[in-house]
């Protein structure tokens, strides 16, 4: 079912026939498991309802369009923090180390974050992608990517992380999970919708920092520290996503930087016991 879901997701910028079937086959596994009831099928009708609304409202009624692409946003929001009904995200990882000095921590397989991309895609028609009004060096491209490792070294210095290598029994759950159900999820919703809407108000470069900063203010259940960093990242994916026009280019960034950071550094951070 996961995987399925997950290739569902990946098919998504490219194939989005198959994306809606894969997804709809997840969906039907999901239920029969027991990861989505009936009121969590109803909402999603719902939902599909009110993206069928306004796909038809487009260029005809404004008011139409833009009620239900508030809507769609407000929809996924409330799947971002589970708060539509009906749906039971398993726990595939409790309280597990992924070294002696790291933290604990729990992961979940989250069906209903996973949706997100689904809804806003509907919300906004160029969420995967849009024109590109940068054409950068491969050397800037390479500066991008030196600065993701560079930013967790600055995390190790400031006493946060520490380098600890490690290769889990369940990585493979952790990558499906981080790839899909939250690197993908999180730049759909704030670099793709969230950066690009502010970036056709404010401009390209308010835009950026603007949604790196909310993006740093969704961890503030990590602290100061995790705000500052996370905003720091949300500025690394913000230009991928600047640059290319491409939410898959983001997408990547992100779910490298939470690789380097899981395989080479304390995760999810520095912690004495």
């Amino acid at each position: 079912m996961w995987c399925i879901l997950a290739g569902s997701l990946a098919a998504l910028p490219f194939q989005r026939r198959l994306a809606l079937l894969l997804g709809t086959i997840a969906l039907g596994w999901a239920c029969l498991e027991g990861v989505v009831d009936l009121r969590g099928v109803v909402a999603l009708g719902i939902i599909l309802l009110i993206a069928r609304v306004k796909m038809h409202a487009t260029g005809r009624s404004r008011v139409l369009t833009a009620g239900g692409e508030i809507l769609l946003v407000i929809a996924a929001l409330a799947l971002l923090v589970h708060q539509i009904p009906g749906f039971y995200n398993p726990r595939i990882l409790d309280d597990v180390q992924a070294g002696t000095h790291s933290a604990p921590f729990t992961l979940y397989f989250n069906f209903d974050k996973a949706l997100m991309p689904f809804v806003l895609l509907a919300a906004l028609p160029t969420l995967l992608f849009t024109r590109s009004d940068y054409h950068p060096k491969c050397w800037q491209w390479l500066l991008l990517i030196l600065s993701m490792p560079v930013l967790l070294m600055v995390a190790m210095l400031l006493g946060a992380l520490k380098i600890e290598l490690h290769f889990p029994s369940w990585l493979g759950s952790f990558m499906l999970a981080n790839l899909f159900f939250v690197s993908f999820a999180e730049e759909a919703l704030f670099r793709g919708y969230l950066q690009q809407r502010l970036a056709g108000w404010l401009g390209n470069l308010p835009a950026l920092f603007i949604a790196a900063l909310i993006f740093g203010l969704a961890h503030i259940g990590g602290g100061l520290l995790l705000v500052v960093f996370a905003s720091m990242a949300g500025l690394i994916y913000g230009l991928a996503w600047m640059w290319s026009g491409r939410l898959w280019v983001s997408t990547l960034c992100h779910f490298a930087l939470n690789m380097c950071h899981l395989l080479v550094f304390t995760y999810p951070i520095y912690w004495q016991g």
